[in-house]
């Protein structure tokens, strides 16, 4: 049985996390609750849950200083929060599972599944979380991916491209395994446009850096410089034909 702890500031929002845990997850022990990043960082070091449900807006900080102060937890952390673009930027970065409030009861379900699943591996989804909070003129360089039963580090620079299949995605690295991650290309697309990855199609995202060449025939289609080709929409295609002569 996983056992959580609970860091909310609204007594409302706590007991309505408790009731839906108790209705839709009640495999999970809840050990106990705290509504300050102080009183948050004392009860994981006493107790050491399996997971932790972590608000980001707290009276004396927020959910990212409770991380901050914790050394060698191992356990899942699951994000809730409001509308906060820059903590769900960070979230999408290092693959971590959030919330939004109101919380959905089978996003609930779903998130607790995968945060019992990589039990472990929170430490590398926390390195990323530090790096995309750091003040910075450049978008963080690396990404944590959920693969298969473990979480993954990739360096950006080493994604050649994207590939949707249905609900999946594949990424294929240079020189390394490709990587198939339980995601939406959809999902990668705003992190990745943040380093001039190019859209040429509705299931295909692509690293500019590895582009070779744009061949026209055939519909059009790219020619990467590892050999794969990958094609280009036709809605999509003026954009890329203006991306690639801008590259000359």
């Amino acid at each position: 049985m996983p056992t959580a702890v609970i860091i909310e500031d609204s007594p409302a929002a706590e007991e309505q996390l408790r009731l839906q845990l108790r209705t839709h997850c009640p495999e999970v022990e809840i050990l106990a609750a705290a509504d300050t990043v102080v009183q948050g960082a004392k009860t994981l070091r006493q107790l050491r849950p399996d997971l932790l449900f972590l608000d980001i807006e707290l009276p004396d900080g927020t959910g990212f200083d409770v991380l901050d102060l914790l050394d060698g937890w191992s356990g899942s952390i699951i994000f809730t929060t409001g509308l906060n673009d820059q903590a769900i930027r960070a979230f999408r970065y290092a693959a971590v599972d959030y919330l939004l409030k109101p919380i959905d009861a089978e996003l609930l379900q779903k998130a607790v599944a995968r945060a019992v699943q990589l039990l472990g591996h929170q430490h590398k989804q926390q390195a990323v979380l530090r790096e995309v909070r750091q003040p910075s003129s450049q978008p963080p360089q690396r990404l944590a991916l959920h693969a298969q039963d473990k979480i993954q580090l990739v360096e950006i620079k080493d994604i050649l491209r994207l590939e949707a299949e249905s609900n999946y995605t594949t990424f294929h690295l240079n020189g390394q395994k490709p990587i198939l991650v339980g995601k939406t290309l959809k999902s990668f697309v705003e992190i990745l446009e943040e380093h001039d990855f190019l859209r040429v199609h509705q299931s295909h995202l692509v690293n500019p850096a590895y582009i070779s060449d744009f061949i026209k025939t055939d519909g059009g289609y790219l020619q990467l410089k590892n050999g794969d080709k990958i094609p280009v929409s036709v809605r999509r295609r003026n954009l890329v034909m203006e991306y690639i002569s801008g590259l000359g």
